[in-house]
């Protein structure tokens, strides 16, 4: 046998510095770079002095050592290109709110600093101490930070979890071929995690312009780039998903600039994404004003020559070489740099009575304001036609299928908002998806319509972006189990985003799932997981019973710039009801209950296919049960009012779901009944469920995991007992 080479589609090379690069940069982006570059270092050794006095609640992730990377690539972008990064981002986001203050014609050779500038660095240090003047009202801290006027859609401390999103962004950007790009900052050890693999592998596939900028710091906190991989070159990582790759001196700003550069013009002319690997140094630990070989990773001799390459003083030295600063300029460098660091820390910052300093008490956030934000108060839905079924003077109506009512609101809803986009798996093929969600899209909307990889953490994740950077994405995770797979992005991101940045964020995301519990595929195919994003409140929740209530909330969920979930019962796909078909633009309001059954005898509070099973259930038995559709199911949004009112009236509460127990609803029900209508209460509260196991292959065994109308008939007789 012999072999022969096979050579990647992209390239995959190392940046060299020439003349070209330096003859690129005028003198004074020159001195804007080099006054960043002192800024951000001055700011962060602030933030640790702060921090030693106890003045910074949380930890002190500096960048010191990384900065040349992080001037050098916001030196090429706009306040218009999207970036994210991680835990360790005050670099960053310096770099490019400052370039986004900063007046046009500003050199540092003769011109003030700003006064946008100084407001700057004022209300990043104010987000970092947890302050109200921030950029997310303090909540957002050191590792959560947000500015979407300079093109800072949010860093994250969940490590690689930023990543899909900058896809995302890219994502966006491509569908409204504005010409921007996005840039995902992150390091050697988020490069290690499946997200990082996932949103590559997705950004590669759909041509995004979004480069992924690894700044290889050499530690994943104590752990070196070789105790992580067997292959350290990890601008390499990108090549088998046809992504470009180039590794950069990191400590070199002007040749991050040129590498850049030249990645930005080469997605212009041919839309493929790129991998940077910038190769630089955390100067201190993880966390905190100690070097790491305090801790015993590294050793002293490998931070001194690192030091040795920093580019504060570096590239001092190669401006004066150049005659782009005399050095006797320096001073008046640090003068501007402490004025505008001690100017932001003297604003929020005061003596303490006795001795010390402490932070200005009046700029806390007031404790009242807590759970602001954590969601948005529907004001978006405001206008919109609303109708329930069966009302008088409505449009005419004829019976539909639930499944054709799913794929018939997707279509309508693509027509009417050209910002709403849908991805999954399949959902591009077999005529509408493996369910018939997406039945007639692609033949309308082909570029809207996204088939994924096999990968839900990342096509998640890239919809969040998306839903970040101006699109309404709906996500189709085929079955609800598959969710886990995706719980990073659904419940630390999406659930949380809206209320860690300061609660003003939108998160227009839908994802819808498809319960097939009673259908055989077993174990990891059978969840109902309503339940599950009932533990995360940003999260709203509906689960349409009826083919026009399908269509009503799914108009609802589209609109809301809240994420929503959207349970389907595949038990009720080939059931039937009417449908105003030649008007579907109505919505049925987030958080109103139906009364499906009136009755005296006790109040049933169900959803789903649970409300067909109720209803049979009180006809069987001849109790008089009145029977409750909740549609939306999550405790926060759930419609009290219309429970309140039937407690009042029948003194006797059972829930009732057919899912397993420990994915129910209905222990958080029960808590929330007892704080709200106790004292209306004649009997405890029946919960009826499914049982403890998930439901198996086996026919028999699977109906005995679930609840429905047998065991629901057994919970109303011992409720009215």
């Amino acid at each position: 046998m012999k072999t022969v080479d096979l050579r990647p589609e992209v390239p995959w090379s190392r940046a060299v510095e020439t003349e070209a690069d330096w003859k690129a940069v005028p003198a004074a982006g020159l001195r804007r770079m080099y006054e960043q570059i002192l800024l951000i270092r001055r700011f962060e050794e602030n933030l640790l002095t702060l921090s030693t006095e106890g003045l910074l609640h949380g930890p002190a992730h500096a960048s010191i050592g990384q900065e040349g990377a992080a001037v050098g690539c916001m030196a090429v972008l706009s306040s218009a290109d999207k970036i994210n990064g991680t835990h360790r981002m005050h670099h960053q986001f310096l770099a490019k709110a400052l370039n986004h203050a900063t007046p046009d014609g500003y050199d540092p050779a003769g011109s003030a600093f700003a006064p946008e500038m100084h407001d700057v660095v004022y209300r990043t240090l104010a987000e970092i101490l947890g302050l109200t003047p921030g950029y997310g009202g303090g909540r957002g801290g050191s590792m959560h930070l947000k500015w979407d006027a300079c093109g800072v859609l949010g860093s994250n401390a969940i490590v690689g979890g930023n990543i899909p999103h900058a896809a995302g962004y890219a994502l966006a950007e491509k569908l409204r071929a504005t010409g921007q790009i996005a840039v995902a900052f992150f390091g050697d050890g988020a490069i290690q995690n499946g997200a990082a693999y996932e949103a590559m592998n997705l950004a590669g596939l759909y041509r995004l312009p979004v480069i992924f900028f690894c700044e290889n710091n050499l530690y994943a906190v104590s752990t070196h780039v070789r105790e992580q991989t067997a292959e350290p070159r990890l601008s390499g990582r990108g090549v088998g998903l046809g992504i470009a790759g180039l590794s950069v001196d990191g400590m070199n700003p002007v040749l991050v600039r040129a590498a850049v550069a030249r990645a930005r013009q080469s997605m212009a002319e041919d839309p493929r994404p790129w991998l940077i690997e910038a190769e630089t140094y955390r100067f201190l630990h993880q966390s905190g004003p100690l070097p790491g070989s305090a801790f015993g990773y590294r050793d002293k001799d490998e931070e001194a020559a690192w030091r040795a390459r920093d580019p504060v003083t570096q590239f001092w030295a190669q401006l004066v070489e150049r005659g782009v600063v005399k050095d006797g300029d320096l001073p008046q460098y640090e003068a501007r740099v402490a004025a505008a660091v001690g100017e932001a820390t003297a604003r929020l910052v005061e003596a303490a009575p006795g001795a010390g300093r402490r932070l200005v008490p009046a700029l806390w956030p007031d404790p009242a304001t807590v759970d602001h934000g954590i969601r948005g108060d529907l004001a978006e839905l405001a206008g919109a036609v609303v109708r329930e079924q069966g009302e008088a003077g409505g449009p005419p109506a004829r019976p539909m299928k639930f499944v054709d009512a799913v794929s018939l609101a997707a279509r309508e809803a693509m027509k009417r908002d050209e910002r709403i986009i849908i991805l999954g798996e399949d959902v591009h093929h077999l005529r509408g998806g493996t369910a018939g969600a997406t039945k007639g899209v692609a033949e309308l909307f082909p570029e809207r319509l996204l088939g994924t990889p096999i990968c839900e953490n990342g096509f998640t994740g890239l919809a969040l972006g998306a839903a970040l950077n101006g699109l309404r994405p709906i996500v189709e995770i085929m079955y609800p189990d598959f969710v886990l797979g995706a719980a990073d992005q659904l419940f630390n991101q999406a659930g949380k985003v809206r209320h860690m940045f300061g609660g003003e964020a939108t998160v227009p995301l839908v994802v819808r799932s498809r319960v097939s519990a009673g259908s055989g595929y077993g174990s990891q195919h059978s969840m109902d997981a309503g339940g599950l994003f009932a533990l995360y409140p940003g999260w709203r929740i509906v689960v349409p019973t009826t083919p026009h209530d399908y269509i009503g909330l799914f108009n609802a969920a589209v609109r809301c710039d809240d994420p929503v979930l959207i349970v389907e019962h595949q038990a009720l796909f080939q059931t039937q009801g009417p449908v105003t078909a030649d008007d579907v633009d109505y919505i049925v309001p987030l958080g109103r209950a139906r009364i499906a059954r009136e009755g005296m005898a006790c109040t049933v509070l169900t959803y789903g296919a649970g409300v067909v099973e109720a209803v049979a259930a009180a006809e069987a038995t001849g109790i008089d049960a009145e029977v409750i559709d909740l549609r939306t199911i999550d405790p926060t949004g759930l419609d009290w009012d219309t429970v309140g009112r039937s407690l009042a009236r029948t003194h006797r509460l059972m829930i009732a779901e057919e899912t397993t127990r420990g994915t129910a609803l209905g222990a958080h029900l029960v808590k929330r009944v007892q704080e709200l209508f106790f004292d209306e209460l004649d009997h405890e509260v029946v919960h009826v469920s499914g049982s403890h196991a998930s439901p198996v292959v086996s026919k028999v065994l699977e109906r005995a995991a679930l609840a429905r109308r047998e065991e629901f008939a057994a919970g109303l007789r011992a409720v009215t007992a």
